[in-house]
């Protein structure tokens, strides 16, 4: 049974107004932006947004000899097959030490994405762009629902991997997990995605245990001017974007954005899933060079969507089992300022703020939370040879849970608060050589009180072209809302006649559960022993300890409320931290440009973990042993056909998942895209994604979502339009 095609372009309109004072000594900026939806083909909601209801006003007196108001010329990205792959090495990354450090010289296994390689990839989405970083297990459970994580222990709410946009963190506390269909920004908008593998919870905090995901933007300065692009296909319904960058004043620059997606069904038994869904989004983003060594940044998002998916809910009466459509939407907006202040070349200190609102239905429950975080840090030189970034944080988080017969928490509205503070030193031992860094993150939370996460990490260089390092560090993953007060109930499959019997997941939660430990060793090794060839790989070694274990209760009888009572088998399972375990693994990746107009990369990744669980503990299972591929291989080519012409391939093979829980086989999947460009400003692509199959199977979620979901060839065109 082939899926339907959609009766039309999806019922949503964007209307936007900008306008400009013509005074010559007062600007002033005004955009509004008013969205139209449609429901049940009336027009029942009209929304003025607030956060994207974008009223900016600014007045300045003009500058003697120059318009203040004149837009600067917008550059033009530089094509990073122009350049060298030492000139790579020396992109300068931010994540490691919340300092500017050359990529090369990094200890820590880190790989950057590029604007240029989002650009050349096709990609529509962020997750999808994380599959081009060595070492990252990225696959699909259904249509919008991502399982990434870093170094084992997959999931689609993946618990050890913190992800963080422009400083913001989207790492929720109701699951310990990343909420990816309500992750986006403008594509053409994101300067480099950081993507270090392993610990960073020395300046990062609890729960970047196995990695951190730290995507950036880029300044309103270096936006200047009008983007349009959009496209639609297979799979890829339709989808919009429309950006426009100008100068307010004086170095005060500004873009705002709105951006439209619509993406069609996976497959589910031969049939749609029924897991199609749209999603909006606009927002804008100012900066301000207040004078050489102040600077302002302010920014905000606003998103709102209908999220398809069936779930799997628990019925006391014939059909007891099986996947029903009930209602997911997502809405949320934030803000965020920043003010950075440069005391000299060597010392600097910025202040961040946000405040983070959602507002989600996930089908069986649903969540609206308010985040509030506010963080400072201050970097300077202490003698010749100590480089000090020390800081802290505060965040506050207050949930209100919707809750149904399925769905319940011990509390169903609390406010948590997180405090934490760290400093680090990276000490020169022998210079442009030998560096030392020590640091340590010191955490307060409401579950487990206090937490200690230190590290210290050594970078050799004994020459320009070869650097050797290696690490050793703690980090904690602390318990989750769910973790603490959930109780979910779903059927089990077989039923068991004559009575139901249901599974409880978990029995009334686990007050007790404490903090996941991990004590990690890693050592890497970069390497260019040809102007056109680098090498990098990281070996690593973690030790777990107090990981989450699903224990099992007896079986217990139960009687549904009255009027007809209906008798019904319970079997309750609680969250616990009686596993223990290790894995260990390494990663490959290698660069090698044999043409200037033709670059190849490759990538290799071995994993194994083993767990263990306490005796007589009555442990289901080591459920999260062979949730990640023991090995992943991808090979992407770029060239430059001529002619205005690019082509870009890429393969990839995923070794199979053997978890109790899911049983995924193998598979080898490609990429490709041609695109013309006959001017800078005008791009025309043709995209093809998981081409080898006509659908197949990435990853199962056992609990909620959607099971043996598979994966749709997609493919779709692609114009980009700038002016």
């Amino acid at each position: 049974m082939q899926k339907q095609l959609p009766n039309a372009i999806p019922p949503m309109w964007i209307l936007s107004f900008a306008a400009i004072n013509p005074k010559p000594h007062v600007r002033v900026g005004l955009m509004l932006t008013v969205q139209f939806l449609p429901a049940r083909g009336r027009w029942q909601r009209t929304k003025l947004v607030g956060g994207l209801v974008m009223a900016c006003l600014f007045a300045t007196l003009p500058t003697r000899g120059s318009d203040p108001v004149a837009a600067s010329p917008r550059p033009n990205p530089p094509d990073l097959l122009e350049l060298s792959l030492e000139d790579l090495g020396q992109i300068k990354i931010t994540s490691v030490s919340r300092k500017s450090e050359s990529l090369s010289g990094a200890a820590t296994a880190i790989h950057v994405i590029t604007q240029e390689d989002i650009r050349r990839s096709g990609v529509n989405s962020l997750p999808e762009a994380l599959r081009m970083a060595p070492g990252l297990d990225v696959a699909l459970a259904g249509s919008r629902k991502w399982a990434i994580s870093s170094r084992g222990f997959n999931s689609t709410f993946a618990n050890k991997l913190l992800v963080l946009m422009d400083g913001r963190s989207i790492y929720s506390p109701l699951f310990s997990g990343v909420f990816w269909e309500e992750t986006d920004t403008v594509l053409e908008d994101v300067d480099r995605v950081e993507v270090i593998r392993g610990p960073g919870a020395t300046v990062w905090g609890a729960n970047a245990v196995n990695g951190v995901i730290n995507i950036i933007t880029k300044s309103a300065k270096e936006t200047q001017g009008t983007l349009i692009s959009g496209g639609g296909g297979i799979e890829e319904r339709a989808f919009a974007t429309v950006r426009y960058g100008g100068q307010l004043a004086t170095n005060v620059y500004y873009r705002v954005y709105g951006k439209y997606a619509n993406r069609d069904e996976f497959t589910l038994d031969g049939k749609g899933a029924g897991d199609s869904w749209w999603m909006a989004q606009d927002g804008f983003r100012l900066d301000w060079d207040v004078s050489d060594i102040n600077r302002l940044t302010l920014q905000g998002d606003y998103y709102n969507g209908e999220l398809g998916g069936k779930f799997y809910k628990h019925s006391l009466t014939p059909p007891s089992y099986g996947p029903v459509s009930l209602p997911s939407t997502a809405e949320g907006a934030n803000i965020l300022s920043r003010w950075t202040h440069e005391f000299s070349a060597d010392s600097d200190m910025s202040l961040q703020m946000y405040y983070d609102r959602t507002d989600r239905m996930y089908g069986i429950a649903g969540e609206v939370r308010d985040t509030f975080d506010l963080d400072a840090q201050h970097r300077f030189h202490l003698g010749d040879r100590h480089e000090i970034v020390w800081g802290g944080n505060y965040r506050f988080s207050a949930d209100e849970m919707k809750e149904n017969p399925d769905f319940q928490m011990r509390d169903p509205n609390v406010g948590l608060q997180l405090v934490s503070a760290f400093v680090q030193d990276e000490i020169t031992l022998v210079p442009d050589r030998l560096h030392l860094t020590l640091g340590t993150k010191v955490e307060h939370n409401d579950f487990t009180g206090l937490e200690v996460q230190p590290s210290g990490r050594v970078a050799w260089t004994p020459h320009n072209n070869h650097t050797v390092w290696g690490a050793v560090s703690r980090a904690v993953r602390t318990p989750s809302r769910s973790e603490r007060g959930i109780s979910v109930y779903g059927n089990l499959q077989p039923l068991l006649p004559p009575l139901p019997l249901l599974v409880l997941a978990p029995g009334v939660g686990n007050p007790d559960f404490v903090s996941e430990e991990l004590l990690a060793y890693e050592f890497g090794y970069r390497v260019m022993p040809h102007p056109k060839l680098s090498l990098d790989c990281a070996a690593f070694y973690n030790d777990y300890d107090r990981l989450q274990s699903v224990t099992v209760s007896p079986i217990e009888l139960r009687f549904s409320p009255e009027p007809s009572p209906t008798p019904y088998l319970v079997f309750p399972l609680t969250f616990g931290n009686t596993i223990s375990g290790e894995n260990y693994g390494a990663e490959l990746s290698a660069t090698w440009q044999p043409l200037d107009a033709w670059r190849l990369r490759t990538a290799y990744t071995f994993l194994r973990t083993h767990l263990r669980s306490l005796p007589n503990s009555g442990t289901l299972s080591e459920t999260s042993e062979g949730t990640s591929p023991s090995h992943q291989v991808s090979l992407r080519s770029e060239v430059d056909l001529g002619r205005h012409l690019e082509w870009g391939l890429g393969l990839r093979y995923v070794d199979r998942l053997t978890s109790v829980l899911q049983q995924v086989p193998s598979y080898y999947e490609m990429e490709a895209r041609l695109a013309w460009s006959p001017t800078r400003n005008f791009e025309l692509a043709i995209v093809g994604r998981n081409l080898l199959h006509s659908h197949h199977r990435e990853f199962e979620s056992p609990l909620i979502t959607v099971r043996n979901v598979e994966v749709d060839r997609s493919i779709y065109g692609k114009i980009t339009l700038r002016f």
